[in-house]
């Protein structure tokens, strides 16, 4: 005996149409269309009787907006930081276990002798031009710690080759003499740089540096004028380190 078959019904989900809450739908918007033009009505009609209370809430809002932006940037930031540091940690980590890993380093090589210092070439002051000795000296003056160092020999110097002030605040005026082993700086030469170093050049320290010497009557002038004189040996010391600075107070014997 067969069996009927049953009829499925299709059960039709979709709502009948409701026409009282369609009605309140649309009153209900109508009414929060209403309250927002009003809101909007009021707040331009407060803008204009106090436009600054109405710029402060603009701006108030605007940063509020703002820090919620910047409040989402960072937390995508310190996720992407987080990312980075653990991808470091983890590279560290491996390098560690790489340097565990390595056979350990022999025995460090004994250190050998340390070179020598460069050794600095005496200068020939003898083999200079009158003007190259000049700038040697003035190159000995600004190695010994002189500040505004300068050549002004020449024409019209008034006896003046070498301005420069020392390390504690004193003004040097060297006078230059490239000469031989056989002419010897006089007392006249002595005279007239003395009559110009001091009241010309405002000289707190005067000094005379010749390749040759002195006569007996130049030193005893250059004693009473307070003027000191380097000649040969003492240039050579001064000029290895081994003599003091020109400008060097005279210890007491």
């Amino acid at each position: 005996m067969t069996t009927p078959a049953r009829r499925i019904r299709r059960i039709d989900r979709r709502r009948p149409f409701d026409l009282r809450a369609t009605a309140l739908f649309f009153a209900l918007a109508a009414l929060v269309l209403a309250v927002l033009g009003l809101t909007v009505r009021a707040a331009a009609a407060a803008a204009e009787r106090r436009p600054v209370w109405a710029a402060v809430l603009g701006l108030t809002a605007a940063a509020a907006v703002v820090l919620a932006v910047r409040r989402r940037r960072r937390g995508s930031r310190a996720r992407r930081a987080a990312r980075r540091a653990a991808a470091a940690l983890a590279e560290g980590t491996r390098t560690a276990l790489d340097a565990l890993e390595a056979p350990p380093a022999g025995p460090a090589a004994p250190a050998g002798p340390e070179p020598p210092a460069a050794v600095v070439d005496a200068v020939d002051y003898d083999a200079l031009a009158p003007d190259e000795f000049e700038q040697a000296v003035a190159a000995l003056c600004e190695r010994d710690g002189c500040s505004r160092v300068e050549v002004v020999g020449g024409a019209g110097d008034l006896g003046a080759d070498v301005l420069a002030v020392t390390p504690d605040g004193r003004r040097v005026v060297v006078q230059c003499k490239r000469y031989g082993d056989t002419n010897r700086v006089g007392s006249e030469e002595l005279q007239r740089f003395g009559g110009t170093c001091y009241t010309v050049h405002e000289a707190d320290v005067a000094v005379v540096v010749t390749t040759s010497d002195f006569t007996a009557p130049a030193v005893e002038y250059a004693e009473r004028c307070g003027i000191v004189c380097l000649d040969r040996q003492a240039l050579r010391a001064w000029s290895e380190g081994t003599g003091a600075e020109p400008w060097r107070p005279a210890e007491p014997s």
